[in-house]
């Protein structure tokens, strides 16, 4: 009998992809009712304000339809998805009180090793909770406060009822109104006027639950002249079902302070990621957006920056990589409110096997916002005639006195390029992973060492055996 060679459709994401057991000390029914929201609420053991939010947020995400101008979210079904699950364990101070199947999902994906060779502090959420949580006590004599989002809640709980969901309201859209409703972990940032935090913080978000959706909520609060470089990384293994991420990130960039945000999102493709983050930048102050998207099913996911004070800047680095059954529509949204603020976008993108990358972008000049200088840069490049790429930008100008740039390239791998690799005794798969390195150098070398080193290998799984 003659054999047949087996397709796989997917490669192998290896540590990606271990699965734990199911385990849970509670978990919600599935759905979205009131019930669902109270009993989450009393999980958490709530303030009576963030109670009678999370109610006024289902309201508003009842009251709003889901978006119809991106890309299809139908498989989105959530009378099937579990709001809530909490991990059969409590938040620990060190690596060694984390259950050992938790802990060992951790050391593969690197993040304790990160920590001991090149963080000042790190938060590592499983499903809905934080499970362990740290930051060097130099910084906390500093008055840095660096913990989970519930800790804040009780401990800072007037810093973070001033700042909670007043970026991104629930009213935004039913995805933010879902998140106000059912949000759980996530990580909370202060830094105080005048201080250099010269090593990152991390946070790592994994959700092992099928069936599930995961909602943290990051709040960033960088003071006067401060300054920090906060990463985050998202992963999750691959199921039948659909999972769902829908996040918020809200970051306050004060006078004359910088941020750096940087992430990569790693979702299985059975994630539907509908993540939404927004920076206010006050005078002088600087917001550098760093951003990969790799897994997910669908993506929707547009970083924003509010350039409220005069001076304030931001910068947006992206890479967007989608392959077979992906449609990962990316972007980020700039609006210039005060005099002299400046914004860079440089967006990149790969797609191959019917993937489809969308860059949907966002460029507002206010009234107010004269001598505002912005520069968009989208390039997408194309390994096959199956997939997709487009750019949608948006440039609103609404006074004279401006300088705008904007330059879109779409296009694929270049034949005498290829031929000219292999006249130099590359293979043919070689050349052409050398060129898509490349192209992305530019973002992965704005990426932390371990993070470019994982957006490499991710290139590598997702070209392996699939060019040409």
């Amino acid at each position: 009998m003659e054999n047949k060679k087996t397709f796989i459709e997917d490669v192998d994401r290896g540590i990606y992809d271990v699965k734990n057991e199911d385990k849970f000390s509670y978990k919600t029914e599935k759905g979205l009712t009131k019930e669902v929201i109270l009993a989450i609420s009393k999980e958490k053991d709530d303030p009576d304000w963030m109670r009678d939010f999370r109610l006024k947020s289902l309201d508003i995400y009842n009251s709003i339809e889901v978006p119809t101008w991106g890309p299809d979210i139908s498989d989105l079904d959530m009378n099937n998805i579990v709001a809530y699950v909490k991990p059969d364990t409590s938040m620990k101070g060190t690596w060694d009180e984390v259950p050992d199947e938790i802990k060992n999902t951790f050391e593969l994906l690197g993040i304790p090793e990160a920590e001991r060779t090149s963080l000042a502090g790190v938060g590592a959420q499983y499903d809905s909770e934080v499970v362990y949580h740290s930051i060097r006590e130099d910084l906390v004599k500093q008055g840095v406060i660096y913990t989970d989002i519930e800790t804040a809640l009780k401990e800072h709980g007037d810093i973070v009822k001033k700042y909670f969901m007043k970026l991104v309201p629930p009213q935004d859209h039913k995805f933010a109104a879902l998140h106000g409703a059912v949000w759980s972990g996530g990580s909370f940032v202060y830094v105080p006027e005048g201080i250099n935090v010269e090593i990152p913080l991390q946070s790592y978000f994994r959700l092992n639950s099928p069936g599930a959706g995961q909602f943290e909520h990051t709040l960033i609060i960088v003071e006067k002249g401060a300054k920090l470089h906060f990463i985050e990384g998202c992963s999750a293994p691959k199921y039948n079902v659909t999972n769902l991420h829908a996040g918020c990130v809200e970051l306050f960039v004060k006078e004359g302070a910088t941020l750096r945000y940087s992430t990569i999102e790693n979702w299985s493709r059975n994630m539907m990621n509908l993540n939404t983050k927004r920076a206010s930048v006050e005078k002088n102050g600087k917001i550098e957006w760093i951003s990969g998207s790799f897994g997910s099913k669908v993506s929707m996911l547009y970083p924003m920056s509010i350039l409220k004070g005069e001076g304030a800047s931001s910068e947006f680095t992206g890479i967007t990589f989608a392959s077979s059954g992906q449609n990962l529509d990316t972007g980020t949204k700039v609006v210039h409110a005060a005099p002299n603020t400046t914004s860079t976008i440089n967006s990149k993108s790969i797609s191959k096997n019917g993937g489809i990358a969308t860059y949907r972008g966002v460029v507002k000049i206010t009234p107010a916002a004269v001598n505002s200088k912005s520069t968009v840069s989208c390039e997408s490049l194309m390994l096959d005639n199956e997939s997709i790429s487009d750019t949608i930008p948006v440039i609103q100008i609404e006074n004279d006195e401006v300088d705008i740039g904007h330059e879109a390239k779409i296009g694929r791998i270049s034949d005498d390029a290829i031929f000219y690799l292999m006249s130099r005794g590359l293979s043919e798969d070689e050349a052409k992973k050398m060129i898509v390195r490349g192209f992305v150098e530019p973002i992965s070398k704005e990426l932390p060492l371990e993070y470019a080193v994982e957006m490499n290998n991710l290139i590598n799984l997702e070209l392996e055996g699939a060019i040409g």
